[in-house]
């Protein structure tokens, strides 16, 4: 609308502000216009004559009333921080919101800067972190390897534990060359229901456990 200021100022004449009707082109020059004396005469918004400042409410009706730059902004961010012209305010006051003052902008920006510190603090803990569970990954699937291989004997540690099984089967189940029985033990049974009365609950005391592994003991210890 600066443009257009000659030609508003021409037929404005002698008037002290607009009429409501004047200029339907702008319906609120009437209300900017009004807003403005309206801070002028309480005491609001510095006013003056070709830049000086002054008090004087005679010159409220004088052709060189003046009003600062400095001062209508600071009185528009003031009153009315929603209205941001664009020949007073550069683009980011203007799109800023109106309850967003320069010190609250400025505290943001450092809270920012320090939430950006902690960021890349954070990230390089996370890098290490990332790196040592990568580490202890590997370490546990060699341990897990291990435990398996431990856990799980090979054919010749099986064919071992089922001779010695098989062996101690046939001892505590046989006689001395006299006729003596070796043990109180009678029968295969007897044995297993002794030891699951004894040691119920350990891992491989179980009825189907030890009648297969007996079994399994007595075969191969019979036929080598």
């Amino acid at each position: 609308m600066s443009k257009f200021e000659s030609r508003i100022l021409k037929k404005l004449g002698n008037k002290r502000m607009p009429s409501p009707g004047d200029f339907p082109r702008w319906p609120l020059l009437h209300l900017s216009t009004e807003r403005l004396f309206d801070g002028m005469l309480n005491g609001e918004l510095p006013y003056g004559r070709r830049g000086i400042t002054c008090a004087d409410p005679t010159l409220l009706d004088d052709p060189d009333l003046t009003i600062r730059h400095v001062d209508l902004r600071a009185w528009i961010a003031h009153y009315y921080p929603d209205q941001k012209p664009a020949f007073l305010f550069d683009d980011i006051e203007r799109h800023v919101h109106p309850a967003i003052s320069t010190n609250v902008v400025q505290a943001l920006l450092a809270e920012r800067e320090a939430w950006k510190a902690e960021y890349a603090t954070c990230s390089r803990a996370l890098e290490t972190l990332s790196a040592e569970h990568q580490v202890l990954l590997k370490v546990h699937a060699d341990l897990a390897t291990q435990v398996q291989q431990h856990s799980e004997p090979g054919q010749r540690g099986e064919a071992t534990y089922l001779n010695i099984i098989g062996g101690l089967l046939n001892l505590m189940l046989g006689h001395s060359p006299s006729g003596v029985p070796y043990s109180q033990f009678r029968t295969q049974d007897a044995v297993i229901s002794a030891l699951i009365a004894h040691h119920e609950g350990r891992m491989g005391i179980t009825q189907r456990t030890l009648e297969t592994k007996f079994a399994a003991a007595r075969r191969r210890f019979t036929n080598t």
